[in-house]
């Protein structure tokens, strides 16, 4: 099928987001499409289960192209979002003699966008990058320009805004991914629907057996509409002063949950699978949703066999204290996104945190 097109409008930086099959096979095209010149040295960053897949191919393609390309390859897994990681990385980037005409490539997922965008953001005061991601979970975090590394105390603390020169998203590489993480993907993509288009998550419901086999035109489309939700959201508030802030459903419950196993236990999907689900709960039990969000939120994430339940081995106190370290907090008060129905959420402020504490204990009985 031929590939669908959009654009994050953000004036003289808006860039495109090309969804597709057999992208990767047009990577030269694409890149001086975006401005990236066959003058410019490169920097692809992966990971090395991307690496084993794709790295060669890609690197290939290009210098038959005439870039000049250099490659970091980091451990896969959230422990790479790590200040040690990025500086050897920075390394890198000097000794193959990089300079400020030069590109980052972001070939992976959601860790190495994060990272690769980062290293572009600072080095040498800001580069140009491409974003390239493999996993359905990096639909979200490739666009909209948020970078950073974790620090062990909260997830993303250490970050810029940067905005990418394009995404790439060649849906191919989706065959290669293991079925936990295409389920971890299908959790942003849900998300998307849940905060801004409840006729998207019938949709998501109805084709949930073609999306779980990858089938490409549903999967296509199904990126398209999660990504032209984030497109929209980030055109209008690029660093997150206003509605921006609803593309956090689930995230401050779920980077709490993550931090506090150490990013390893959970993976990011499904640590907001389960924010997803309390944030649900706590709407109705305070009496802020219009209609029954609960439910209709579980089953949907169960049918894309993600996680609803409370994370074994946490305590629900220990969790409020790692979310009010989220850099989504202000003054040391909690600010939620929570669904006023499906479709639709909204940003809600001064919760009563013994309101929050009584949802999670519920939970964890359950």
């Amino acid at each position: 099928m031929k590939a669908l097109t959009l654009t994050v409008e953000l004036g003289e930086r808006s860039y495109p987001i090309v969804i597709g099959p057999s992208l990767l096979e047009q990577a030269d095209v694409l890149l001086q499409q975006a401005g990236i010149s066959a003058k410019s040295k490169l920097m692809i960053v992966t990971d090395e289960q991307v690496a084993k897949h794709y790295l060669s191919p890609l690197r290939e393609r290009l210098e038959a192209a005439g870039y000049q390309t250099a490659a970091s390859v980091v451990a896969a897994g959230e422990q790479s979002k790590s200040l040690a990681v990025y500086e050897r990385i920075i390394t890198e980037a000097i000794q193959a003699g990089l300079d400020r005409k030069s590109a980052i490539l972001a070939l992976g997922g959601g860790v190495v966008g994060d990272l690769a965008g980062f290293v572009a953001a600072t080095y040498m005061r800001g580069i140009d990058f491409v974003q390239i991601p493999t996993t359905l979970l990096a639909h979200d975090s490739s666009v909209g320009g948020k970078v950073a590394v974790n620090h062990p105390l909260g997830k993303n603390l250490i970050g810029a805004f940067h905005q990418p020169k394009a995404v790439i998203y060649d849906i191919a590489a989706l065959r290669t991914l293991p079925k936990r993480e295409v389920a971890a993907g299908y959790a942003e993509v849900i998300k998307h629907g849940l905060i801004a288009d409840a006729a998207f998550v019938d949709w998501l419901e109805q084709q949930a057996e073609d999306l779980w086999a990858l089938e490409t035109e549903a999967v296509t489309k199904a990126i398209f509409a999660g990504c032209s939700v984030k497109a929209r959201i980030v055109s209008a508030d690029e660093t997150e002063q206003g509605q921006r802030a609803l593309l956090n459903l689930g995230h401050t419950f779920g980077h709490a949950f993550e931090a506090l196993s150490s990013y390893a236990s959970l993976n990011h999907g499904e640590a907001i699978s389960i924010g997803m689900c309390l944030a649900a709960k706590l709407a109705e039990r305070i009496g802020f949703a219009e209609e029954p969000v609960y439910e209709r939120t579980k089953k949907i994430l169960r049918l894309y066999n993600l996680p609803t339940s409370w994370p074994e081995g946490m305590a629900p106190e220990e969790v409020l204290e790692a979310m009010k370290r989220d850099k989504k907090t202000v003054g040391g008060k909690l600010a939620l996104v929570l669904p006023r129905a499906i479709g639709k959420a909204e940003v809600v402020k001064y919760i009563d945190e013994e309101q929050i504490l009584t949802v999670m204990r519920e939970e964890v009985e359950a």
